[in-house]
């Protein structure tokens, strides 16, 4: 092959190869550019992500590792209950169903058990020192109340009968005081969060309005809300005749629209006059009712062997109850991820609708033999038995608010 050829194939061979080399490098290039891209939008997910569930699944470190405080099982103990009704004479007939005759005692025998840590058992002495001179106000309908009252008992239970105490029972507000300690433990009923006014002799149910309200919580070092049930009451239960929003009266609208109204109105109260610095906010998630035994029972044929609560003795089985999160919840989620400084949602929401067997049923001192005798009609599954799943609900609290 003459010189000149070869010097050309060399060329053109030496062409080729930096051809391929200078594509290959812009191909390689591009590749890292997008895992850069792939690997950034990645990370912003995850912060969007952290940031948009923070107040959904609060973490606890604890045991070295990290706790997901509302993820679990409940699990056997008979180290329970943490304290006897007979021992905490402040509990509402309403609650006291060991006192109404209830004849099972096993749902007092179980605790909630995160999945990959121990909570702190209550210890009610070193609540008291911690949080000494401090009050504690709990904000909501009477689910509220039966936390309230909860707290109560449990923190008596670990004190020493010498304890001095005061106990003021009143319309909206009852106290219990820990005189020793200068704490006080408040209930204020708000079952909307936002201001009912009676006008004309009509319920106003002022959905952009929380001043009246917002007013008594001002001075409180810790506030733990609660809302929800209300909001779906109809008829003779319904608390009010008209809601107003933006200045026009609304007979009725979509009762999430209307929650979520009045969600937003209680987080602007919270963001513009709450100091987080030194008050503590946290919101309960929705407690659930039991009323539909399809939810535990007879789900593949659709046929129950229950008509609600009633002869319910035991909790359901595993970490995740079948049924779908509550709408209102998820306005919770949204309202709450919106705030400046958002409250420490308490999600009891999933490990409440578990407990199938912690309701009062008809062992209520609110009911008379008659309703009674008809189960089916008159059995409370909204409320809870005390001691019962409230004292969870302030295991938690205590975990969060002090650990």
């Amino acid at each position: 092959m003459p010189i000149g050829s070869e010097m050309s194939l060399f060329f053109t061979q030496s062409s080729g190869n930096l051809a391929n080399r200078y594509w290959c490098l812009i191909i390689l290039c591009l590749v890292v550019l997008e895992m850069q891209i792939a690997s950034s939008a990645l990370i912003m997910s995850l912060r969007n992500h952290h940031k948009k569930q923070h107040n959904r699944r609060p973490m606890l470190q604890a045991n070295q590792s990290t706790c997901a405080l509302f993820v679990g099982t409940w699990v056997k103990d008979d180290t329970y209950p943490l304290y006897e009704s007979s021992n905490c004479p402040f509990i509402d007939p309403q609650f006291n169903c060991q006192m109404y005759g209830r004849p099972d005692s096993d749902y007092l025998k179980y605790r909630w058990q995160p999945l990959n840590c121990e909570l702190p058992r209550f210890n009610g002495l070193e609540f008291l020192e911690k949080m000494r001179g401090k009050t504690v106000m709990f904000v909501g309908d009477s689910l509220g109340r039966n936390q309230y009252e909860s707290l109560i008992c449990i923190i008596l239970a670990g004190v020493p009968a010498t304890t001095s105490t005061q106990m003021s029972r009143g319309e909206p507000v009852s106290i219990f005081k820990f005189l020793d300690y200068g704490i006080s433990i408040v209930y204020y009923k708000a079952p909307y969060l936002v201001d009912i006014d009676v006008v004309q002799g009509k319920r106003i149910l002022k959905l952009e309005d929380i001043s009246g309200n917002g007013n008594a919580w001002r001075n409180a070092d810790v506030l733990l809300f609660n809302t929800g049930h209300w909001w779906i009451h109809q008829g003779g239960e319904q608390g009010w005749d008209y809601m107003e929003s933006g200045g026009t009266y609304y007979k009725d609208m979509d009762r999430l629209v209307a929650l979520e109204k009045g969600l937003r109105t209680w987080a602007n109260w919270i963001d513009s006059n709450i100091d987080s610095s030194s008050t503590r906010v946290f919101f309960q998630s929705i407690s659930p009712t039991h009323y539909d035994p399809s939810e535990w029972s007879g789900v593949a044929t659709g046929v129950a062997s229950t008509k609600n609560c009633y002869g319910e003795t035991t909790p359901m089985s595993g970490t995740v109850n079948p049924r779908e999160y509550p709408d209102q919840m998820r306005v919770v989620d949204d309202v709450i991820t919106d705030m400046h400084n958002p409250a420490y949602l308490l999600d009891i929401t999933m490990l409440s609708q578990l407990r199938k067997d912690c309701h009062p049923s008809i062992y209520s001192g609110d009911l008379s033999p008659e309703q009674r005798a008809n189960p089916y009609r008159s059995a409370d599954c909204s409320h809870w038995c005390l001691p019962g799943l409230p004292d969870t609900w302030n295991q938690l609290f205590y975990t969060a608010l002090l650990f």
